[in-house]
């Protein structure tokens, strides 16, 4: 062999040597567990242990359940412990569509700052019932943008309310909120059976409804003053509007 061929054979393996050093090996994707802020899900679950109804009767976690669920009130916040079925309503996109949710809509009741239906696949929100002699979440201070805090296991996933279901069901949260919670997000089956909790904060309003950052903002204060029974939380109107600077990472029916 020549010494010319032993030169390029000798630089043909030094780029392969240099090529597999930059080769990363393939890895599985696994969720990310996440949890928003420093209140932690002990802390809301103890303050909302004891119920003081503020429905007229009680809502069924799904058509055919039992009508056992009531909503909960005290001075700041109104809250209900029920399932979570996947919100896949909204903007169309790769998890959320006409293929993939056999229920899928669209639009969702309250649309973001331009005019669009929310995005389930991105944006954390929550579904409230529809006003009915049961329970018209409009006179408890509950309306589009307010700030919720969701609940389960040991994950604490802050939310908008966002969208409005049937009359007489609850427990619904969009398919972004479903992943914050550690849930599988799947619009057909997944979500959680039970053991979720629902914590909507009165008169509270994210400006625009679409930030995520604004609701981690305003959950995290508006959580500890609930927590600490602040004399003045749920007794004004609290807009946020979010801050400039970096955005956290965020975070659906069957």
């Amino acid at each position: 062999m020549s010494v010319t061929s032993l030169t390029l054979a000798a630089a043909g393996l030094a780029l392969l040597a240099q090529a597999g050093q930059h080769t990363t090996p393939h890895v599985p994707h696994e969720p990310v567990a996440r949890h928003e802020g420093t209140v932690a899900a002990a802390e809301l679950r103890a303050r909302v242990r004891d119920c003081a109804p503020v429905s007229h009767g009680h809502y069924r976690s799904d058509a055919d359940a039992p009508a056992d669920i009531s909503v909960c009130g005290t001075d700041g916040a109104v809250f209900w412990k029920a399932d979570l079925d996947i919100d896949c309503d909204g903007r169309p996109g790769s998890r959320c569509n006409r293929r993939t949710d056999p229920w899928f809509s669209d639009a969702t009741a309250y649309p973001q700052s331009d005019g669009r239906s929310l995005s389930a696949e991105t944006l954390p929100y929550i579904v409230v019932p529809a006003p009915s002699p049961l329970w018209d979440h409009r006179k408890h201070g509950v309306r589009g943008g307010a700030v919720a805090a969701v609940v389960h296991g040991d994950r604490v996933q802050y939310a908008v309310v966002g969208d409005v279901g049937p009359a007489g069901v609850i427990g619904e949260a969009s398919y972004a909120t479903a992943e914050g919670l550690g849930l599988r997000a799947d619009p057909r089956r997944g979500g959680a059976a039970s053991g979720v909790t629902y914590i909507v904060f009165k008169d509270s309003k994210v400006t625009p409804i679409e930030s995520h950052a604004a609701a981690v903002e305003a959950g995290e204060r508006l959580a500890r003053e609930f927590i600490e029974g602040t004399p003045e939380a749920g007794q004004r109107r609290r807009v946020v509007r979010p801050r400039t600077g970096p955005r956290p990472r965020a975070g659906s029916r069957r």
